[in-house]
């Protein structure tokens, strides 16, 4: 019997990819170049700001300014966190659903806490979520399990008794890891060369209204 839903934050439970791709596009712009379409910034957003320099930039961690504009971006999306970002369609009246039914549910993210903190409470679900656990709160984080490990203590739930969603590989092995069904979010931010069918998770879905027949 499923107690506990458990979503990853970006791409799964919220859409940021509107505020993190218009801090990119500010950055861009700063630096004298052309801003990129949503549509090519979107399927990147879920591997974080280091994915995102390399895209606007085509160079890696190792050269002079990359990180330089690594930390503007995320200055500017701190400052812009939650003006386009909204969650998914369908996830509040799933929410709603849950705690009707007395299931609570939480975010698992790899999103650092000073970013996620302020996002949640800004779009206002920071009361109702049973646990917030960052890329930060545990020394580990996923594709490792002790993130799943740790939530499920906050929450006072067995992992059996859990689902995870997620849009990423790392979602599904930590889920799979901690013992938990596993759903892949078909709707988040997949790249066109991922293969989700292959991630082994148990369940594929494309919209968060599917995720009651799992309960």
């Amino acid at each position: 019997m499923i107690k506990a839903v458990l979503f990853d934050l970006d791409g799964t439970f919220a859409d940021t990819a509107p505020d993190l791709a218009a801090a990119l596009n500010q950055v861009l712009k700063e630096e004298g170049k052309a801003p990129l379409a949503l549509d090519i910034i979107r399927p990147v957003v879920s591997h974080g700001g280091i994915a995102l320099i390399r895209l606007g930039f085509n160079f890696d961690e190792q050269h002079t300014d990359f990180e330089r504009l690594r930390l503007r971006l995320l200055e500017i999306y701190l400052n812009n966190i939650s003006h386009f970002t909204t969650v998914f369609e369908g996830i509040d009246e799933l929410l709603a659903k849950l705690e009707d039914n007395n299931i609570v549910w939480g975010i698992v993210t790899n999103k650092p806490g000073w970013l996620t903190d302020p996002l949640m409470e800004q779009m206002g679900y920071t009361k109702r979520a049973a646990t917030i656990i960052s890329g930060d709160t545990t020394k580990q984080r996923k594709p490792h399990p002790e993130p799943l490990f740790y939530a499920c203590q906050q929450i006072n739930c067995h992992p059996s008794e859990c689902l995870y969603i997620g849009d990423a590989e790392r979602d599904i092995i930590a889920g799979n890891a901690a013992g938990m069904t596993t759903i892949t979010a078909l709707f988040g931010y997949i790249e066109a060369n991922d293969s989700p069918e292959h991630w082994g998770a148990d369940a594929m879905i494309n919209h968060p209204a599917e995720i009651e027949n799992f309960l």
